[in-house]
């Protein structure tokens, strides 16, 4: 009998997918996360400005991180979502690639890089940096203007500590001795 356990489990764990797709209505938490059924999904391959951003376009301040949350809620619209799991981020939050409609749908990523309301995320993936160079090119969403990139803002937000500062500076100078 426990020959027989020992095929079946194997057999049965090679059936079963190594992640699982999430489908429903999604709720927009900001410009690249949103929430399935309590489930929060970040989206795969590129990152948009916290809600709380500003970014400053004509000499002029504006709430470029609540624009591109309004942004990634008129793309979803009313339409369901089916997001699949690439990965986790250091949150233990679902990393996804979310399409409208279902898995044959569009790219709800590349589809906010393509308005210029996220950035590809270059540090995790390049799926998407031909639509950020068209986006550029265009000066479409935060293009339009002056902005910090997302990445960048959080270390200023939260600043590393002094050694670390040394650390990443020698590292971005080349020298990575200590």
């Amino acid at each position: 009998a426990k020959p027989l356990f020992i095929v079946l489990s194997s057999f049965f764990g090679w059936c079963v997918p190594a992640v699982a797709d999430v489908a429903g209505k999604p709720r927009i938490i900001d410009g690249d996360t949103v929430d399935i059924a309590g489930q929060r999904i970040r989206l795969h391959g590129m990152d948009a400005p916290e809600a709380s951003q500003a970014c400053e376009a004509d000499g002029k301040h504006w709430h470029c991180g609540q624009e591109a949350t309004w942004a990634l809620a008129n793309i979803i619209g009313r339409t369901w979502v089916t997001c699949v799991e690439r990965d986790k981020d250091r949150y233990g939050r679902v990393v996804a690639v979310c399409k409208l409609g279902g898995s044959r749908g569009p790219d709800v990523g590349s589809a906010m890089v393509m308005e210029g309301w996220a950035l590809a995320y270059r540090k995790y993936s390049k799926d998407y940096v031909g639509a950020d160079e068209v986006a550029r090119a265009a000066a479409k969403g935060l293009y339009r203007g002056l902005f910090v990139p997302p990445w960048e803002r959080l270390l200023r937000v939260h600043p590393p500590s002094p050694a670390a500062h040394e650390l990443l500076t020698r590292h971005s100078r080349g020298n990575t001795r200590q």
